[in-house]
């Protein structure tokens, strides 16, 4: 019963960083937060420092989502970091 209350207060999803947010982190990994989440609330509790790295684009499931993005189960979520060029 206890698990079963568990699982409908969170969700699973998987998060994906590319580029410099994979150092000292992950590349890949599969994490569990309290429902609801946002996308810009779980890139703050992975660390990520938007004033030394700023957010290039959020992609859920391989669409382009905004910071305010409800996260749901079993979604994968894509972080990539701005990139300079020219």
């Amino acid at each position: 019963m206890f698990g079963h209350i568990w699982m409908k207060n969170t969700i699973e999803i998987t998060v994906k960083l590319f580029a410099q947010y994979r150092e000292g982190r992950f590349k890949v990994e599969k994490k569990i937060y309290p429902r609801p989440i946002t996308a810009g609330e779980v890139v703050k509790d992975i660390g990520i420092n938007e004033d030394e790295l700023p957010i290039g684009v959020l992609m859920v499931n391989g669409r382009h989502v905004q910071k305010d993005h409800l996260l749901t189960d079993a979604c994968t979520f894509s972080i990539f970091p701005k990139v300079g060029g020219g």
